[in-house]
């Protein structure tokens, strides 16, 4: 098994203060080729926008997660966004500015982000878009009751199956990285029998 290439320098505490508000492009396969999955996270933290690479913070979870899902067949590191497109998989985020927080986003801001996901979900058509955030996603798309796992309806005529994923981002504590690998299993399952 080839080894996982070794993890750059973290980011110094001036570059992550630099990194406030920056935003980091999303990873999607080429215009037209196939996107089974739009993972969608609720914003850059200032450590993914100091590297530039999705849920790059050290005790995120999404990356771990993709792997003991069965998504990817080894755990791919930050670094390594760009193979995702080869496994029909695709990274955005609700908001694009980076914070230290997601708490620092207003609801406006959210249900902005939400208008802006909207387009790029009708220009790509994923068939699933995973968000990773249920709490973001109440607030972005006035859904209250939303839970985590498959909604009951798209949140675009003719859009995508959405997906509510737990936030893997390490401040979440409610979710151990199995409960979370078992949420994003249950994903996979249905991208499998689509």
């Amino acid at each position: 098994m080839k080894p996982s290439p070794p993890r750059p320098p973290r980011p110094s505490p001036a570059d992550l203060e630099a990194a406030r508000d920056r935003t980091i492009p999303d990873v999607l396969p080429a215009p037209g080729q196939p996107l089974p999955v739009l993972f969608c996270g609720i914003n850059p933290s200032l450590y993914s926008a100091a590297t530039g690479w999705h849920f790059a913070r050290p005790g995120n979870r999404f990356w771990p997660a993709l792997h003991l899902s069965g998504f990817t067949p080894r755990r791919l590191t930050p670094a390594e966004q760009h193979l995702l497109p080869g496994y029909g998989l695709g990274v955005t985020n609700l908001v694009a500015r980076a914070t230290a927080q997601a708490a620092e986003l207003d609801p406006a801001e959210l249900r902005a982000g939400g208008e802006r996901l909207a387009s790029l979900v009708a220009e790509r058509r994923p068939r699933i878009l995973a968000m990773a955030g249920v709490t973001a996603y109440r607030t972005a798309f006035a859904r209250p009751d939303a839970a985590v796992g498959p909604q009951p309806a798209p949140l675009y005529p003719g859009g995508p199956l959405v997906w509510i994923l737990p936030n893997p981002s390490g401040l979440n504590a409610r979710w151990t990285l199995d409960a979370i690998a078992g949420a994003f299993r249950e994903l996979r399952e249905a991208v499998s029998d689509q």
